[in-house]
């Protein structure tokens, strides 16, 4: 293990190589993570850029490039979030407002005094609010997650990190990241 200082972080990195690249669209960095997956590599061995709160408080106020941040153990980290989990996200969110605002208005209209439509009314008028507030606040998330890649693409591309254990590992990884259109990737001797 070596450590790295500067004045206010020290960085950790560890003697495991890590294979890296850089993507112009999401789709292709998705396709590289599955197909990683796919062949066995660990989602905990898989790390992506952080956003841009990340790596202001990590390095500062400065521009930032891909280029610059590949090789960069300082470079804070986060797991590949896909498109199918974002979505699921999305409708748990928007499908938990609509039954908490349902569930409301059926808590106060179910009383022996009320009628099965009089109660189905307003859990429909109360869960329509609901999933209103829900689909927007889902949205927000989506929105979020896709700036997220925007920014990064802006900066030079998507940078995806993939620990490897030993050189099959290694050239597996470096097929995969460049049969996905990946650019610059090439393997350093440490990871994060």
């Amino acid at each position: 293990m070596a450590t790295l200082d500067k004045p206010d972080h020290q960085t950790t990195v560890i003697a495991i190589p890590e294979a890296v690249g850089v993507f112009d669209s999401f789709e292709s960095l998705q396709a590289a993570f599955y197909d990683l997956r796919m062949v066995g590599f660990s989602r905990y061995d898989i790390s992506l850029l952080a956003g841009e709160d990340a790596l202001r408080e990590k390095l500062g106020d400065a521009y930032w490039s891909a280029s610059e941040l590949e090789d960069n153990p300082k470079a804070p980290r986060a797991a590949f979030v896909s498109e199918e989990a974002m979505g699921e996200l999305e409708g748990s969110i928007a499908g938990g407002f609509f039954f908490l605002g349902s569930y409301i208005a059926m808590a106060a209209m179910l009383t022996p005094a009320s009628t099965l439509a009089a109660s189905i009314a307003a859990i429909a008028i109360g869960g329509t609010p609901g999933a209103v507030i829900g689909t927007l606040l889902a949205r927000r998330v989506g929105t979020h997650h896709k700036d997220y890649y925007a920014t990064q693409i802006e900066h030079g591309g998507i940078l995806l990190w993939v620990r490897v254990k030993d050189k099959e590992h290694e050239d597996l990884a470096v097929q995969i990241l460049k049969g996905h259109s990946g650019r610059d990737v090439h393997v350093h001797p440490w990871s994060e």
